[in-house]
């Protein structure tokens, strides 16, 4: 029945499971407000979501966020969440700089903030790859750990053959929904896509801080490399 718009294409698939986004308000880069919070969630269950994992970010030097003080600002949302009556799935997980902190942690073996069966989503600086980036990813995976590399893409020393060890290392990519057009620069979107065109992408985030950027994810869902991204065996569709 849909033909008439699509042609000889069905609709594209829509995403179902966030799994990357900072929606927990005032704790991070991400939302202020309640309100802000509860505005971003409304969009994304109109694009289609019925599941988010939020993940305010750990850094040593920023925000000053430990997994105790961000359970308790979620214990202290969720209650606001749930008296909106709003019936999407919200869970809370962490995107974790490396950092020496982060390093200490692993080595301690102390508890973390994952989702699903212990993925854990991470980030790294955007310019030069870390010296420990490969020791670092041995002590997770040795832990039992699923590493996840936030927007591989946006980092200006990730090549393609980097991007094959480390899939190789036991680290699933997760692109940014936004770099497929171009919001964060021309290069960033082209890495992006030729990524996808690999099939090296595992998990794919929507990365919202704010609502400014909905407007935005609302037009990637028109754009072929979307439509290439979902028909991969992506994580988004079993978490």
């Amino acid at each position: 029945m849909f033909d008439f718009l699509f042609g000889d294409r069905q609709p594209p698939k829509r995403l179902v499971m966030d799994m990357h986004s900072h929606l927990i308000p005032g704790v991070d880069d991400g939302v202020k407000t309640n309100e802000e919070s509860f505005a971003v969630i409304e969009e994304l269950i109109s694009l289609g979501y019925r599941k988010i994992v939020t993940t305010p970010h750990i850094m040593a030097d920023y925000f000053g966020n430990t997994l105790e003080s961000l359970t308790q600002a979620y214990s202290k949302f969720r209650p606001a969440l749930e008296a909106r009556g709003y019936s999407i799935s919200f869970e809370l997980a962490a995107e974790y700089y490396l950092d020496e902190r982060l390093i200490e942690a692993i080595g301690a073996k102390s508890k973390l903030l994952t989702f699903g069966d212990r993925y854990f989503l991470f980030e790294t600086n955007a310019v030069s790859e870390p010296l420990q980036l490969k020791e670092f990813i041995f002590q997770l995976t040795s832990q039992g750990y699923k590493p996840i590399m936030a927007h591989p893409e946006r980092y200006q020393y990730m090549t393609l053959e980097k991007a094959e060890d480390l899939r190789h290392r036991g680290v699933l990519l997760q692109v940014n929904l936004l770099s497929l057009l171009g919001y964060y620069g021309p290069p960033m979107q082209k890495l992006a896509e030729k990524l996808i065109d690999r099939g090296w992408v595992d998990l794919l985030g929507t990365d919202c801080h704010n609502i400014d950027q909905v407007p935005f994810l609302q037009k990637v869902q028109k754009l072929k490399y979307y439509r290439k991204a979902v028909e991969l065996p992506l994580l988004n569709f079993t978490l």
